[in-house]
């Protein structure tokens, strides 16, 4: 079996594991960036073989430099949807955030009110 056999190159930015929805970025940011061994990250996603672990792992460190590029888009991406919902939250959201301050606001009424 090749190295690559572990992994479905869907596009530029979006390499998964073979018969797996998990992607490449989600194993190495748990081995890169949490500092978790691959038995860990195994025990994490029990989907997963320690093996497409190991897999991942030596597909990083045989190809740093288009893999390190791969999860800084990534992460860029993440950061870019992050900002744009919270620039243009969806409707639940705000409706979320509308009854927690009604909550709120609630509560500090009856706190006040048990206080006087």
């Amino acid at each position: 079996m090749q190295l690559e056999d572990y992994f479905n190159f869907l596009d530029a930015g979006d390499i998964r594991l073979q018969n797996s929805r998990i992607g490449i970025e989600t194993i190495l940011y748990e081995y890169i960036d949490c500092g978790r061994s691959p038995e860990e990250i195994a025990q994490t996603y029990p989907s997963l073989t320690l093996d497409q672990v190991y897999a991942t792992i030596l597909y990083y460190l045989r190809n740093k430099e288009a893999v390190s590029a791969y999860m800084k888009n990534w992460i860029e991406h993440g950061h870019r949807m992050r900002e744009q919902q919270r620039l243009n939250p969806p409707p639940v959201s705000e409706k979320f955030r509308q009854l927690r301050a009604e909550r709120k606001a609630k509560a500090q009424a009856n706190e006040s009110a048990i206080s006087d």
